[in-house]
């Protein structure tokens, strides 16, 4: 594995993960988080993975079929979850619901720019450039976003019950934690057990779910934003 492999597999994980996270903190651009804090998210998403790696390789030993496609699921929902809640959730610039949602599809997309550098490894080793480009083209409309939006639901459910009692709380992570299995399980089913001929369902699915994550987003903010003044947080 030489250092230019390194190097191409480096840039084709990022930059995608890159112009996604630019085009969603648009979203909020109103209201933005510090960049310091979205950096923060960022490596700490990247950081999952390989602790991911083994605890997917052991459930590959222990399962087979749709448990083995759960129990993935499963442990890259919680690793990017946990990461965030460890460093990121407890901070003071966490001070509005839709930040929850911000700072999980940062993780989230964090991940995914690891993850990628992972799977362009062996195309671009091998001189494949045309398996390469599909790889990253097929991971920047699919995989990646399936990160965001899996874990967008985790966000969504902490963002929506921000006042709510702890108790309450609670049962609103667990049930967006499972939505997120749910949907990252769906999508892992369509597209390697059935292969090429679900490849635009599993697309689809995705995209749908692009379409809820924005209509929600937008109705997020109003509650959040509407008639009720920004707080504003120094900006690094």
């Amino acid at each position: 594995m030489t250092f230019t492999t390194l190097g191409y597999a480096f840039l084709g994980g990022l930059l995608p993960a890159f112009i996604w996270l630019y085009f969603l903190l648009q979203e909020d651009a109103r209201h933005p988080e510090p960049k310091r804090m979205i950096f923060y998210a960022f490596i700490a998403g990247m950081i999952a993975v390989p602790l991911a790696i083994p605890l997917e390789q052991y459930a590959q030993t222990q399962f087979a079929g749709l448990s083995k496609f759960i129990s993935w699921a499963l442990i890259e929902e919680v690793l990017k979850y946990a990461m965030a809640a460890a460093f990121i959730f407890w901070r003071p610039a966490v001070d509005e619901a839709p930040d929850y949602v911000v700072y999980m599809i940062t993780v989230a997309l964090g991940f995914a720019a690891a993850e990628n550098m992972l799977f362009l490894l062996n195309p671009i080793a091998s001189g494949s450039v045309a398996s390469s480009i599909f790889t990253g083209d097929v991971r920047f409309i699919g995989s990646t976003l399936l990160h965001v939006f899996a874990s967008a639901a985790i966000g969504f459910a902490l963002a929506f019950s921000d006042e709510s009692h702890p108790a309450v709380r609670t049962v609103a992570a667990a049930s967006g934690l499972i939505l997120a299995i749910t949907l990252h399980t769906t999508f892992n089913e369509l597209i390697i057990t059935q292969g090429g001929s679900t490849t635009l369902t599993a697309i689809f699915l995705v995209w749908t779910s692009a379409v809820i994550f924005f209509a929600a987003f937008e109705v997020l903010k109003f509650f959040q934003y509407h008639n009720f003044p920004a707080k504003p947080y120094p900006q690094l």
